[in-house]
């Protein structure tokens, strides 16, 4: 089934549903992504859950009539869509810039979130970016938005990687639209530092599913509750890159949040 639900700021964010059951699975892409990144896990998944599949605004299907690209808003997105469904207990599954929406989500769906999936966005959680070497990093996009994005997503894959998917991702999010694009990324590396906050304020079982290079800080995850599973041979998009291999540490992932729940 498909969806839209209007977000706070009035703004259609689409989503689909398939299958049965909770905790429901709800998944949210990364920057200049959308709900599809998901497809391999929504037709595994729904065979034995309700899964759940977000377009953030400005994104796949979703309306992009907003001017505040932060991250709390994207995670208000998430909210619209589990408060439109009513459901009453989710594990939300995010990945890159969906690590922080679902924390901001988790946030406001207080008592309903079992657990939280993260899938490649940190590696450490003991030290950030300064505001000048974000900026430094964000001025190459301003300037010319789709090099910047096609030499930055290339570099994310591993070197195993299919070339044609790599041809697609990188064709698919340079060609997103610039004036959301590069204040969601700005935004999304601003959210580091307030993360091992939010991680104390919820207290949640959280899982991340990281690709085994570059290496992971396990010791800074696990002092903020985070437990890490490795996918060797993966880049950034293991959910692509390697579905079936990733499907069982999202698995193993969901089992271990519901086990630590209980």
């Amino acid at each position: 089934m498909q969806g839209l639900a209007a977000s706070a700021d009035g703004v259609r964010i689409a989503y689909e549903t398939r299958g049965l059951g909770s905790p429901a699975l709800v998944f949210v892409h990364g920057w200049c992504c959308s709900r599809r990144h998901w497809d391999f896990q929504i037709s595994a998944f729904a065979q034995s859950a309700l899964v759940v599949a977000i377009d953030l605004a400005g994104h796949g299907e979703s309306a992009s009539n907003r001017e505040n690209w932060s991250i709390a808003r994207f995670g208000n997105d998430v909210t619209t869509v589990v408060d439109a469904l009513e459901l009453q207990d989710v594990i939300l599954i995010g990945h890159s810039m969906g690590v922080d929406v679902v924390l901001e989500a988790a946030r406001e769906l207080d008592g309903r979130v079992h657990g939280l999936v993260w899938v490649d966005q940190y590696t450490t959680l003991s030290a950030f970016m300064t505001q000048q070497s974000i900026q430094q990093r964000v001025d190459p996009f301003r300037a010319h938005f789709v090099d910047a994005t096609h030499a930055f997503v290339r570099r994310m894959f591993a070197p195993t990687s299919d070339p044609l998917l790599i041809d697609h991702v990188c064709q698919s999010m340079s060609s997103a639209p610039e004036g959301i694009a590069v204040p969601a990324l700005e935004a999304t590396w601003d959210h580091g530092p307030s993360v091992p906050g939010i991680l104390a304020e919820l207290r949640l079982p959280v899982v991340t599913i990281n690709a085994a290079s570059p290496p992971t800080d396990t010791s800074s995850m696990r002092r903020n509750g985070v437990e890490v599973l490795l996918m060797p041979g993966a880049g950034h998009f293991p959910m692509l890159e390697r579905p079936r291999e990733f499907n069982l540490c999202l698995s193993q992932a969901i089992q271990r949040i519901s086990s630590r729940r209980q």
